[in-house]
């Protein structure tokens, strides 16, 4: 497994720093800080606060994504559906928690909203050209490799 250091700042005495669920999860639980129980109503998105800054290593990003017990048992999942935080961004770890189930839901204070991976990426070195290889698939979009 490979493993990064990443500094992290609780802009918040009662933030939790990110937990790991188990010895090989790949995502860090994030928790909810608030002060009392919020509550989303359906179709409606909130942000939510960590109360926790972070310092991404260059060459990584923290991807943000749904709990899946959260999203099965209340219908709450991120509404960007995966957040990005940037090796340079310094600021507050926010998730915009949407519910897409059609009752209210609530977050309480602490609670696990979403979870946090990171990962390395590549930069793109992005050249213009007037063509592309060849492949069996080719133009091939939507659906275009499944068939029953």
């Amino acid at each position: 497994m490979l493993s990064a250091n990443v500094p992290i700042k609780k802009l918040n005495e009662n933030a939790v720093i990110p937990t790991y669920g188990s010895e090989y999860a790949a995502g860090a639980d994030l928790y909810a800080c608030i002060d009392e129980p919020v509550s989303i109503a359906p179709g409606e998105t909130k942000l939510i606060k960590t109360g926790l800054a972070m310092e991404i290593p260059a060459g990584y990003a923290g991807l943000i994504y749904a709990r899946s017990g959260l999203a099965s048992k209340k219908g709450l999942a991120p509404a960007n559906k995966v957040g990005v935080i940037d090796a340079d961004y310094r600021g507050e770890v926010m998730v915009a928690l949407h519910n897409h189930s059609n009752v209210d839901a609530s977050i309480e204070p602490q609670e696990r909203i979403a979870q946090l991976v990171i990962t390395p990426y590549l930069t793109a070195v992005f050249e213009e050209t007037s063509e592309l290889s060849d492949t069996v698939r080719g133009a091939g979009g939507f659906g275009s490799t499944g068939s029953k």
